[in-house]
């Protein structure tokens, strides 16, 4: 969709295109230029444009809940703060923006495609159509992530009042196309993912594995031969998309297409429809048993990590990046500063508080819950210390540390004491290991990966949509209800013992159970890029202040507001850029924004 695609994109790099960041996507060196039909003889080149587009998916970790009600940053010109904060117009700047990135990726996967078929893979032809067919069914599963991107960030109600997606391109744009493209309907886009899904799921394996002689799968007709499927189909493909992967991104297209924000009469996916296509993927885990035990602290499960290899996924894993085999990149960007840390990510209290007590009841239930007011954190769901630095925390980093965060600890770690010192008077701990020195003097570094898709995504999305199809209880064609999910979540995380009152209490009533299900939603997935887009889709309040606390040196503490948010309720669907629409005059923008 960018003026500069028209000229440029016929004129490729092999090198640039194998390492090149996003941005340099239609910037081409000026020596060594490579036309399209090179990729008909250099089987690596043409496999080269999908590497590039891979490198192009959206970061998991995006850090948009510096602009939730869940946390703020102590970067004073973050962009996130910056729009949360009242500078949000359609013509500036969004770390949410994914109209280059995605229309781009997606303009490289229309030229693959357009093709693949002429490509030289192999020497043995039924390698040649196996490759063929991953390639292919990676290109259209790729086509449908990066389509969701742009609906999660760009759909919206238009200023004519119609519920709209984005252009949907399904052909590579020449310089000679129209680029003046109206968007289509939700509800066609909503479609062209699917139908690029199926394709996907129909042409590969839904995980890449070696197989035994004899026991090719039947649907790969090009080969009976195991080597040859094993060659490109195998474990060696590992962390490509696969079918699995497919099945996630119905999912999750399903369940942001069912929900409140975008219910209209032309939009004709289900509540119902989310929870079949989550549960696709429960069945394949094995049901409720397949939620890993430890699934809940995946960042951090350090025997695990290190004993990954091969492109395995931990049993949390759906879909993850590559394995840094020696990295302390999270841990320099949010330790705490007496740690050596920058501490960017600043949870609030308003997260702290929807934590609810080890027994499952939230701290506002006096009568049930056994808050202690005076000792705000003892007896709290064990996730809170697992994902949140407090006053008083102990253990932290590979020397131990407590922290005091109260401005008058005399640590620098205390509120507002240097610029790397929170806000909020927490600290993010999610995301960390704990056996890391960022000391520069004896910097020590560990495995890490990041993930992309997570079993227990799926499980909070079947909860959700199917509280909403059938009820708390209710199961429509599956074994168990959003009940039953929820209680194993909580359960997992030692919350609510084996009885789980609170959750009893709730299973009578949907609306308590929705309310449950995206409180369990906040807090299983905070600090994972979720939040900002749930309170959207939800059509939640978007401007509740981040708030924090204030702990003095005679042990009580104070409440006080942090940051005021900005939204207007338009802000629900982020805009399309200013500088398409000034471009081309059949691109409406969303309702509301200038």
């Amino acid at each position: 969709m960018r003026t500069y695609m028209k000229n440029k994109i016929l004129l490729f790099v092999a090198g640039v295109l194998m390492l090149s960041s996003c941005e340099d996507l239609f910037e081409p060196a000026i020596e060594n230029f490579k036309d399209v039909e090179q990729m008909y003889t250099d089987a690596s080149y043409a496999q080269g444009f999908l590497v590039n587009v891979y490198r192009c998916i959206p970061s998991y970790y995006d850090n948009s809940e510096y602009a939730t009600d869940d946390a703020v940053t102590n970067q004073k010109t973050h962009s996130f703060l910056q729009m949360a904060t009242g500078s949000w117009t359609a013509s500036s700047y969004s770390p949410l923006n994914q109209w280059t990135n995605s229309f781009s990726s997606i303009q490289y996967i229309n030229l693959f495609l357009e093709n693949a078929d002429k490509v030289n893979w192999a020497e043995d032809e039924e390698v040649v159509a196996l490759f063929n067919r991953r390639m292919k069914g990676e290109a259209y599963g790729m086509r449908a992530l990066f389509m969701y991107y742009l609906l999660r960030a760009h759909a919206g109600i238009a200023e004519n009042g119609q519920l709209l997606g984005v252009p949907i391109l399904t052909e590579y744009q020449d310089a000679l196309a129209d680029f003046n493209q109206p968007r289509a309907s939700f509800e066609d886009c909503v479609q062209q993912i699917y139908r690029d899904l199926d394709i996907a799921e129909e042409y590969l394996p839904l995980e890449y594995e070696d197989v035994t002689e004899g026991n090719v799968p039947a649907k790969f007709q090009e080969t009976t031969e195991s080597y040859k499927y094993n060659r490109v189909m195998g474990s060696a493909a590992r962390q490509l998309f696969n079918g699995l992967i497919a099945r996630s991104y119905r999912a999750k297209t399903a369940l942001l297409a069912a929900s409140p924000a975008f219910q209209d009469a032309t939009n004709t996916t289900t509540w119902a429809d989310a929870a079949d296509y989550a549960a696709a993927l429960i069945d394949y885990k094995g049901g409720l048993s397949g939620l890993a035990s430890n699934g809940w602290t995946f960042y951090c499960n350090t025997d695990e990590i290190s004993g990954l290899k091969e492109g395995i996924n931990s049993p949390e894993m759906i879909w993850r990046m590559n394995l840094a085999a020696s990295d302390n990149a999270q841990e320099a960007a949010n330790y705490p500063p007496s740690i050596f840390g920058t501490g960017y990510m600043n949870p609030t209290q308003n997260l702290v508080n929807a934590f609810p007590m080890k027994n499952g009841y939230p701290v506002t239930d006096a009568a049930n819950s056994g808050y202690d007011a005076s000792n705000p954190y003892a007896n709290r769901d064990p996730r809170l210390a697992q994902y949140i630095i407090y006053n008083g925390s102990t253990g932290i980093g590979s020397g131990g540390a407590t922290i005091y965060t109260g401005s008058q600890s005399g640590a620098d770690d205390g509120i507002n004491i240097k610029e790397t010192s929170t806000r909020t008077g927490y600290y993010m701990k999610k995301r960390l290991r704990m056996d890391i020195n960022c000391n520069p003097s004896a910097t020590t570094m560990q495995p890490h990966y990041t993930p992309r898709v997570r079993y227990t995504e799926m499980f909070l999305n079947y909860a959700e949509a199917a509280n909403e199809a059938w009820g708390p209880t209710g199961t429509g064609s599956h074994s168990y209800s959003a009940y039953d999910v929820i209680k194993a979540i909580r359960q997992r995380a030692g919350v609510g013992g084996s009885a789980d009152p609170y959750l009893e209490s709730c299973k009578g009533d949907p609306n308590r159970m929705r309310e449950l299900i995206r409180n369990e939603r906040r807090l299983e997935l905070c600090f994972e890029g979720f939040r900002f887009w749930d309170l959207r889709r939800w059509k939640e309040n978007l401007s509740e202040a981040a708030m924090g606390v204030n702990w003095k040196t005679d042990g009580t503490y104070e409440e006080f507001e942090v940051e005021k948010r900005a939204f207007e309720e338009y802000m629900i669907y982020p805009p399309i850029p200013y500088s398409e629409t000034l471009k081309y005059s059949n691109l409406l923008q969303n309702r509301g924004w200038k």
